[in-house]
């Protein structure tokens, strides 16, 4: 069993940028802060490392918590630093946060704040608060411990280090889930990134708190209406749960834990994800476009979530061409049709290439044509261009444009046939 001794005080984590944080204790003294720590991403990881001998995964970005104002600490920091060293702050006012890189570094400075819920999944209301109740708002508690400076002295409230050496990931308290399920999400982004596991009371708050589904709205019901947990955050988690996790296992976390009910319960019993997403990952397309393509209604839910409507658009041509060839498989057989006459369907309804490819992705049934569309028909050119053309005595016009149509359709099937 891994030890449950816990780093004497003066922990430094490997990759800190130890004088960076020197002068911001510093800074942090002269200005009347009364507390400043360092907290999230750099001390869980420094410890995995430096306790557990986990691989260094490199310096994430820097959170510290300030109890005072984090503006006036950046702003003096600036001061003290100079305008060359730290050209801008970006300040967001409602929720008294700062972000500023120095030297490479990105550094996150809150006013440390607590929060509260007045309908589950709604945004949290915020005030300023002290340092162990902006850590009790956290979501797991191996991200709620803090190293508190000056000395670098751990503080762990809730047993975070005991979760951290048995690689599990626990809930603060009761609601966490239903105050906001898109900390299930961030669970799914940890499991596949650390190799942790939920442990068995937080799985049981998740798989009870989506049985009851506490939340005002529910499937079906107008998209708009659902809460930012059901819809703006949760599409900002699953952003970046694709964009930089082991996207594979983490999805897999979440139907193993029951968790993609929350976007849609034929997603929960989907079997094909893997396949669709691992085309859209080859043709690259956007990967959370292809999982909601699965969705019993993904136009509902791409608007639910307020996708890019570049997104929305490709799912709605999509579903339009799947409608198409359902349509004419009825009257003939599709499998008979030459390159050329798959090129003349596909291009002649305004469709994006992308929704052509995102069929592929969803494996339709006639989905390799699509796939040679997609991949080398679309690319080919008339033999013959359209100066030449014009060389030879054709005008500019709608008659030049079908003969250099022609001339490409034909040496498609060409092409084809020599095969």
């Amino acid at each position: 069993m891994e030890s449950l001794v816990k780093p004497e005080p003066g922990f430094d984590g490997p990759g800190l940028p130890m004088g960076l944080l020197a002068v911001l204790e510093q800074v942090a003294s002269e200005v009347g802060i009364k507390r400043l720590a360092l907290v999230g991403g750099a001390v869980r990881d420094g410890l995995l490392h430096r306790v557990h001998f986990d691989p260094w995964r490199g310096l994430p970005d820097l959170d510290l918590v300030v109890e005072g104002s984090a503006v006036v600490l950046a702003k003096e920091l600036r001061r003290h630093l100079g305008p060359e060293q730290l050209p801008q702050l970006r300040v967001h006012g409602a929720y008294g946060t700062v972000e500023l890189v120095v030297d490479g570094v990105l550094l996150d400075l809150a006013t440390a704040r607590q929060e509260t819920y007045a309908s589950p999944g709604q945004n949290p209301q915020v005030t300023e608060g002290h340092l162990e109740e902006d850590l009790a708002r956290r979501d797991f508690t191996v991200n709620a411990m803090a190293l508190e400076l000056p000395g670098m002295t751990l503080l762990d409230p809730h047993d975070g280090w005991a979760a951290l050496a048995m690689r599990q990931l626990v809930f603060l308290h009761s609601n966490s889930v239903a105050d906001d399920p898109t900390r299930i999400v961030r669970g799914a982004r940890y499991a596949a990134r650390l190799g942790f596991e939920l442990a068995p009371e937080a799985l049981a708050q998740v798989r009870s708190t989506l049985q009851s589904w506490p939340w005002a709205w529910r499937p079906g019901e107008a998209p708009k209406l659902a809460p930012p947990a059901l819809s703006t955050r949760l599409r900002m988690e699953l952003e970046l749960l694709l964009e930089r996790e082991p996207w594979q296992k983490a999805v897999a976390h979440l139907q193993d834990w029951g968790a993609l009910v929350l976007l849609d319960e034929g997603l929960q019993a989907d079997q094909n994800w893997h396949r669709r997403m691992r085309w859209a990952w080859r043709l690259e397309l956007p990967l959370l476009t292809a999982l909601v393509a699965g969705a019993a209604d993904p136009l509902a839910m791409a608007e639910r979530l307020q996708l890019p409507q570049l997104q929305q658009r490709l799912l709605a041509e999509a579903a339009e061409l799947q409608i198409l060839l359902a349509s004419l498989e009825v009257s003939e057989s599709l499998s008979t049709w030459s390159p050329a006459r798959w090129c003349e369907t596909l291009e002649g309804n305004g469709w994006q290439p992308e929704a052509v490819a995102l069929c592929v992705c969803l494996g339709v049934p006639m989905w390799r044509p699509l796939l040679r569309w997609w991949g080398r028909w679309r690319q080919v050119k008339s033999p013959v261009s359209a100066q030449a053309l014009i060389d030879q005595g054709w005008r500019p016009g709608p008659a030049l444009g079908a003969e250099l149509k022609r001339l490409r359709l034909e040496l498609i099937d060409q092409q084809v046939a020599l095969r």
